[in-house]
Order: C-alpha cells, then structure tokens, then sequence
C-alpha cells in the first residue's frame, strides 16, 4: 500500500461515510478537497480513476479550488472506496469541511514558507562561496582551494535540497509508485538532475559546478508555488467563502425555559432557538416571538433590513440587527437555504464548461510531450557536440519551462472569480457553461409578472375611497388568505381594526359577514353586486358591498420593479434587441410595454407559443436570454440560448434557468451580462498568455538560451500571470445602480 492510503487509514481523519448527501434520484453526492491537485493532468487523472469505479456517474474535479465532486449509485459503492481509489492514483483526499479545508491550506502554505526559508537561505550562502570560486577562476586560486570551496557548497545545498524539495519530491513520488505522471515529476526530476550532476563534478574536481543553480531554482520554485496557492486562495470558491456566514453554535430552549448551546450542525426541526441581538441566525425557521429588523442581504441581494415578526421566515447566515427573537427549526443546516446555495455555486464553479474542455485536452496533449521534449534536447545537443554537462542541463531548462499550468489555470480560475463576484451581486450561477452562453446572447426576451414587475398587487385607488369604506375591506381582508386581500391588509396596516360577527369565506367567491346590524360582502364583481372592470383598468379589482350601498370597487395592479426602465434602457445600449412575452391579458401587457418602451410584446402567450417565439428567433440566428418565473416559463427558459430567473420563482422554473437573481431589482441581471462578457475576454487573454509563454519559451529552452534558473522564473511567472489576469475581474468596480 502506497503512503497516501496509508495515511488515509489514520483513526484522525474523518469518516468520508458521514459527509455523504443524498442527491436526486436516490443517488449519493460526497465533496472532497484533495490538495495534491497541482496541473490539469492531474484533475484529468483524479476524473478519470473515479468514472473507473462501479457506479459512478459523476465526477468533477475543480483545479482552482482543489475541490472533487462525486455522484455515485450508493447500492454499488461506498463512499471509503472513493477515497482509497484516489489514493491508489496517488491523491491524498479528505471529505469538504470549511474549517478542514482552511486548516489544510494554511498546513501547506506553512510548509511552503519553511521550505523556501531553508532554500532560500542556502541559496544566499552557495552564491557567496559560488562568487569565490568564479573569481578564483580568473586568477590563481588552485585546485585544492577551489575543491574545498566546492565541496561547502555541497555542504549547504545537499541537505536544503533534501528539505526544501520535499513538496515536489512527495508528490512526484507518489504519482510515480501510481504508475501515473504529474506537473511535479519533471520538476522534481529537474532539480534531482542538476544537483547530482553538480555532486559528481565535485567529486571528479571539475572546474564548475551548479549547486548555486540547483538550490537557486528550488527556491524561485517554491516562490510560485507559494505565490501560485496566495492567488488561488484570493480566488477561492465563493461558495466555501459563503459558509464562513454561518453561525458556529446555537442556542436551544427547553420546554422548562433552560437554555444549552449545541452545534449548529446539531440542530434539528422543531427546536426552539433564542436569537441574540447582533447574532447569525443559525437555521431556517419561522420566528415564533419577538420583532426585529433582519440583514438579509446575504439571501436578496437588498442593503436595506426586512422587519420580521412572528410566523415571519428567517434564513440561515441573515442577520439579526434589532431585538431578540426566538424561532422554530423548520430545516436541517445541511437542508437550509445557505447550504442550498453553497450546492448551486458548487455546481457551477465544478462543471465542465466547453472553455474548460478545451484547456484540458491541450493539456492532455502537451503534458506527454515534455518528457520526449527534454530527452529530445539532450539527444540533440550531443549530436551536436556538446559535452554531456551542457546537453543534461538545456535538458532539465526544457523540463521545467514546458509544464503546462498556465494553460490548465487559464479558464477555470475566470470561472471561480466570475462566480464568486456574481454572488456577492446576488446572482447564482447554475449552470457550468451559463457565462459563456451569456456572452454570447444578443436579444433579451422578458416574461412580465414577476420578471418585469414584482408579481405582488398595490391597492390604486385607495385615495377615492371613502375611509370609512376602506377600513370596512380592511377589516374583512384581514380575515383571508386571498393574495389581493393580502394585499389591501397591507395598506390597512395603521387603520384601527373594526368588529366584524359571522365571517365566512365563500370559496372563489370572496368574505362576507355583518358589521353590526348590516351585511359586508367584499370579493368579485358578481360576489358583491359589482359591475365588470372597465376598460381603462386592465388589473385585477375587489368589490366592496356594504348593506344595500352602493358598492365601491378597489383597483388594483401589479408593480414594476424598481428599476425595471433603467434595466430596459440599459440593456438597449449594449445592442441587445428586447421583447415582452407574456400570458397575461392585452391591456396589462401593452400597458407595461409602452411604459418600459419595449417595442416587440406579445400578449397571452401559452408555453407552447413561447417556446415557438423562441425557437423562431433561433432560425434567425438570435441568441435569447430568457427571464422569467412562472411554472409556464419553465419550457421556455430550457428552450432558450440561456436563461435567468428570480429567486422567488417557481421551483420548476428555477431548476430550468442557467442563473438565478435575488432581490427586487434588475440591475444583477445587467451586472450578470456584464461580467460573462468581460469572463469570456480573460479567458481568451488567458490563453494567448499561455501560448504566447510556450511560443516564446521553450524554443529558447531547447536552443540553449535559457538556464535553469530562468526557467524555473519563467514557469511560476507564467501561472501567476494568468492567475493575477484573471483577478482583474474583482478589482473591476460593481455596476452602479440603475435609476
């Protein structure tokens, strides 16, 4: 058995078994950090081993975030078997925990810095004697001196090789005893290379030698590697970043009134919780006690706090900013609306967009190719004449300049940071190739209730009712779970309340009982005596019967989103062609089109004629962005070239869309459009720095123009490069908001 499955037999490490998640269809899902995961061969091999295994129906591998997504049929594996056959391919993996992943970061950032402390140090050291003995060169210094002086060189760069090498020597060894290859074996190769050959002309007195070079290379190595794990923390998943807002602990009351403090991974339905003042809450829940303002920016996307009260519904990771609350569990943690959206930016950030798949079958070509290009090297400069000491050391330059990392870091860290910054807008990425269709749309089709307007009915004309009126529909709206009566309670919310006797609810009919002596009817038009709308109403309306009165309607309509004209304008000047597609009646439709200026609409839309819209908007070689949320949006959001849905929409139509926004606004949308873009333009600067770097630098390896030292230089430079392209993505300010 191979060292790294013997480590995973270690009684310390965590059960994978307790990490397993049901997923759809009676499958099992287990996320896994394998820090071994330095180049895309590797990701390849770690993909590859997985899909071996029976059962196994998915297996993602993110490079940026060293994190391994496995589905699996439960009847044919166990989730041990996952972590030995990783570790039979040479991979160390443990089961995701946000602490666990920290801790293990921060262990190899802390062994990178020793190691480059000690190389470093060495290195300083060697060069001092190294500038002896180049001087000594040109003038008298005889062979025994220069020896001497050769052999404390060996002294000091022996033992800091040993030690300062040991990240690449370890994983080169173990992607050797697997029979398999990775970016650190030519590495690893490299520096054994040119220390032993620096050791044998010591001890045959030869007249140079290159252990200033050898313990100088692993020291710039270390640098990028150390460099290279700094730029992917900053670009870390936002999804792991997002578990950081949970609460750590809980505090439960007991029926007596004793309260305890347990896990919040402990907490389960039906506890009651106490929630502080200025705390997290720790599970989804309903308050049972208590008002406050809560910060839920986290789950909307909206700066300002939403006032809860009792039977309101409460997040996990929001934050209580007012009074003390107490609440009932309704969720799991691992069930609740945080956890949910860590599963949503994990899909995304570990999907296999065709970006990525580009990027991994070059590297799947080229990784090959840089042994046979060294050997090559060295065969051709002895051909050439050269003696066995310059052959071996273009050799190992070739080695290490070639290795592919830019190349494999070139799309997925884009993707990383694109969906870590559409997060904090309030926007979740689905899908894995959602930006990059995005980027591609060029006509925006909306749906309008609940995409273009709230989706949540405003009384219009409370100002030509009389307030005695008004505070008699108030009373009865009160009484009903009607989403207009919801509505008008709504706007009677500083009205007294007044004593109603007999109330009853006539099922799709309306409220009727008596105030007083008298009967109240509030409802239809033909429920209350009504007569029908009128024509310059196109919104719903509720009637309003007071004993024999005449009866009073109450309009009402459907609100536009804040900035629903700024979002149209907006999205009008970045070229994109917009259209109204909408179920609903006529006169609503035409009303909000002519208020957004929306030019193209079209009126009670069924599904089937959506998606026919649609798909003839394709044979004219347009590329839609659908935006909707009703259950009749669904097929079309599927049917369309991409597609974007709000969070408070159906289920159904939420699982259709690529992405998801939060909040009241539109501007994420615009905010979402502008980042693909921006995403697929580093992406392709992230591959022409990754090939003009090879174009450049290994026909210079391979003519003898580059040392090893300079290679070594160049590698880590090159992936840091693509990486710190990629951050220009974060540095790049939030859209401003649409008004």
């Amino acid at each position: 058995m191979n060292p790294a499955a013997e480590a995973l037999l270690d009684p310390a490490r965590p059960d994978p078994g307790l990490f397993v998640r049901e997923a759809p269809g009676g499958r099992a899902r287990l996320d896994l950090v394998v820090q071994d995961m330095h180049c895309a061969g590797c990701l390849r091999k770690v993909e590859r081993g997985l899909h071996e295994l029976p059962g196994v129906e998915y297996a993602r591998a993110n490079l940026s975030t060293k994190r391994v997504a496995v589905r699996w049929d439960p009847r044919k594996l166990q989730a041990g078997a996952i972590v030995a056959r990783l570790a039979e391919a040479g991979f160390a993996a443990v089961p995701f925990d946000s602490r666990l992943a920290t801790a293990l970061d921060e262990n190899e950032m802390k062994t990178l810095l020793r190691a480059m402390g000690v190389a470093g140090f060495a290195a300083a050291n060697v060069m001092l004697v190294s500038v002896s003995v180049w001087s000594g060169l040109v003038t008298d210094m005889d062979e025994t001196t220069r020896a001497f002086f050769h052999w404390v060189s060996a002294l000091i760069a022996l033992p800091a090789v040993a030690y300062a090498g040991q990240p690449f020597f370890r994983s080169a060894l173990k992607a050797l005893r697997a029979g398999t290859m990775n970016m650190d074996v030519p590495i690893a190769l490299a520096v054994i290379l040119a220390t032993s050959m620096s050791l044998v002309q010591t001890i045959v007195n030869a007249r140079h030698v290159y252990f200033d070079a050898s313990v100088t290379l692993l020291f710039f190595l270390l640098i990028g590697r150390y460099l290279d794990m700094q730029a992917r923390a900053r670009a870390c998943s936002a999804a792991q970043n997002l578990l950081g807002l949970r609460a750590i602990a809980a505090t439960v009351m007991s029926p007596d009134g004793a309260q305890r403090s347990v896990a919040v991974e402990n907490v389960e339905p039906g506890m009651r919780l106490a929630i502080a003042a200025g705390a997290r809450i720790p599970a989804d829940g309903e308050i049972l006690t208590g008002v406050s303002d809560i910060d839920t920016s986290l789950v909307t996307g909206e700066s300002l706090p939403e006032a809860v009260k009792p039977g309101s519904a409460v997040y996990a990771g929001t934050l209580n900013i007012g009074a003390p609350l107490t609440m009932r569990v309704t969720k799991r943690d691992d069930d609740s609306l945080l956890a949910e959206i860590v599963r949503l930016m994990e899909s995304a950030e570990q999907g296999r967009a065709r970006y990525v798949r580009i990027a991994d079958r070059a590297a799947r070509i080229y990784s090959p190719a840089v042994h046979i290009m060294a050997f090559a090297t060295m065969i051709l400069w002895f051909w050439l004449g050269a003696h066995w000491e310059m052959a071996l050391t273009h050799a190992i330059a070739v080695l290490i300049i070639t290795c592919p990392c830019a190349l494999g870091l070139a799309v997925p860290v884009v993707q990383v940071v694109a969906t870590g910054r559409l997060i904090r807008q309030g926007v979740f990425v689905k899908a894995a190739d959602g930006l990059e269709r995005l980027a591609q749309a060029d006509t925006v089709v909306f749906d309008k209730t609940g995409t273009l307007t709230l989706g949540r009915p405003q009384l219009v004309n409370g100002g030509d009712i009389a307030p005695a009126d008004l505070a008699l529909a108030v009373a009865l709206a009160r009484l009903s779970r009607h989403p207009l009566a919801r509505a008008l309670a709504e706007v009677g919310g500083d009205i007294a309340p007044l004593t109603l006797s007999d109330a009853t609810e006539v099922p799709g009919m309306g409220m009727e009982a008596r105030f007083g002596t008298d009967p109240v009817r509030l409802g239809n038009a033909g429920f209350a005596g009504g007569r029908s709308a009128t024509a310059q109403h196109a919104g719903p309306e509720l009637w309003l019967r007071h004993g024999t009165a005449e009866p009073v309607c109450l309009r009402f309509a459907d609100t536009l989103r804040p900035d629903a004209k700024a979002a149209i304008d907006a999205l009008k000047r970045k070229g994109f062609a917009i259209e109204l597609l909408s179920g609903d009646r006529e006169p609503a439709v035409r009303a909000v089109a002519e208020t957004l200026d929306i030019a193209e609409w079209r009126a009670a839309a069924r599904p089937a004629e959506k998606i026919a819209r649609l798909e003839e908007l394709a044979r004219a070689g347009r590329k839609v962005l659908m935006i909707g949320d009703g259950l009749n949006d669904a097929p079309a959001l599927r049917a369309a070239h991409v597609s974007i849905s709000p969070a408070d929409a159906a289920d159904v139509s939420q699982t259709a869309a690529d992405f998801i926004f939060q909040g009241a606004r539109l501007a994420p949308v615009v905010e979402t459009i502008d980042v693909a873009r921006k995403s697929r333009r580093l992406v392709f600067e992230n591959f022409g720095l990754a090939l003009a770097y090879n174009a450049v630098a290994v026909p210079l390896a391979v003519a003898g123009f580059v040392t090893p030292l300079v290679a070594a230089i160049a590698m880590s430079s090159s992936s840091i490069t693509v990486i710190a392209n990629a951050m220009r993505l974060n540095r790049r300010k939030p859209a401003a908001p649409l008004s």
